[in-house]
Order: C-alpha cells, then sequence, then structure tokens
C-alpha cells in the first residue's frame, strides 16, 4: 500500500497539453496580425516578438511534459502517445517561429495575398488543435469523443484546403514573378506556412488514435 501511495500517478498531462494548446492559438493570432500589419515595421517587430514569447512558454510547457514523463508511474493515456503530442504541439509553434524569422532574415519586403490566405488557412487549424486538445480529459465520454474526431477531420480539410492555395501560389509565382530573388523568398515562406498545417493534421492524427483507443 505504501509503495502505491509514493508512485507518481495521472500528473498534470491534460492541463499541459491545454496550456500548450493556447500558446499555439496566441502565437498563430500574432502571427496572422503580424503578416496583415507588415507594412508598419513597429506592429511589424511587436508582432514577432509575440510569436517569439509563444514559443519559447511553449518550449518551456514541453519540457516539463518530458520531465513528468520519466517522474510518472501511471499515465492517463499511453506514454509514447503524450511524448509524440507534445513534441508535434511544439513543431507547430516551431514552423510559426521559423517563418517570422526567415521574413525577416530574407528581408522580405511586402506580404502577398497567398502568403495571407495561407497564414489564415494555418491560424485556423492551429485554433481546432487546441480545441481538439481541450476535449482530451472528456474522451471517455461519447459525445468528446465524437467532438474530437470531427474537429480532427476539420484539421484534415483545412490541411487539404492549404495544399491546394500551396500549388496554385507555386504556379503563379513561378510563372509571374521575375525577381530570382524574391522567387527564392517567397517560396521558402509558402512551404514554411504549408509546412504548419501538415504539422497540424500531424497533431490531428495523433489525437485520433488517443480518441479511438480511449473512449
Amino acid at each position: 500500500m505504501l509503495f502505491g501511495k509514493l508512485l507518481p500517478r495521472e500528473g498534470n498531462f491534460f492541463e499541459l497539453f491545454n496550456q500548450h494548446g493556447d500558446y499555439i492559438v496566441a502565437g498563430a493570432r500574432s502571427f496572422i496580425l503580424l503578416i496583415q500589419n507588415y507594412a508598419n515595421l513597429e506592429l511589424r517587430e511587436k508582432y514577432a516578438n509575440e510569436v517569439g514569447h509563444a514559443e519559447r512558454q511553449a518550449d518551456r510547457i514541453t519540457a516539463e511534459v518530458n520531465r513528468l514523463l520519466h517522474k510518472t508511474f501511471i499515465t492517463p493515456i499511453d506514454r509514447e502517445q503524450i511524448h509524440g503530442l507534445i513534441n508535434a504541439m511544439d513543431d507547430i509553434l516551431d514552423l510559426l517561429q521559423d517563418a517570422t524569422e526567415t521574413m525577416s532574415l530574407y528581408d522580405v519586403r511586402t506580404m502577398t495575398e497567398d502568403v495571407l490566405r495561407l497564414g489564415d488557412l494555418s491560424a485556423k487549424c492551429c485554433e481546432r488543435v487546441q480545441h481538439a486538445v481541450s476535449l482530451l480529459p472528456k474522451i471517455s465520454q461519447a459525445d468528446a469523443a465524437e467532438a474530437a474526431i470531427k474537429t480532427c477531420e476539420e484539421i484534415d480539410r483545412l490541411e487539404s484546403d492549404a495544399d491546394r492555395v500551396m500549388r496554385s501560389a507555386m504556379s503563379k509565382l513561378f510563372r509571374e514573378e521575375n525577381d530570382v530573388r524574391e522567387l527564392i523568398k517567397l517560396k521558402a515562406i509558402y512551404e514554411l506556412l504549408e509546412s504548419i498545417s501538415d504539422r497540424c493534421e500531424d497533431v490531428a492524427n495523433l489525437i485520433e488514435g488517443v480518441v479511438l483507443e480511449n473512449s
């Protein structure tokens, strides 16, 4: 009995997932504001700093989850699922930060309509990731499990939309952009933004697996 009492149980994994999801949404919203106000240098810097802050805070949560995994004997879901999910979520914010830094490093001067469209789809994916994650503590309930699966399907559809926008943007870029330097810059930005929705889909696939195994 004493041994059982000494073993760390459960931890606060779901709460940490939820906090991380909140930072994903915060980072995505700041990123959207950055590209919408890109011509304003002061606002651009402000929102870039906010993306960086969200990414750093989320890194701390990822480290805490991985630390807890080593200390907790009984976890609410499979250990590999916890590890895979928190790291996949962290990849989303890493890419938002990468996109923000790449715009600065490459000295991108103006935003195209396709950057705005891809950014919007990425932000919508991020919001749905947060919603799906928030449902994890309740997936033993049929309605919560169904809502989580539905949200994951929405992420899949948004990722498909981002793929289509990406292909159209690339086609337009190579047909119409005569400045090779601008072409290289924008190609890199498009690819990073499309990768955000890919990582959101990775999280959705992991959540679907958790729901199917635990509901």
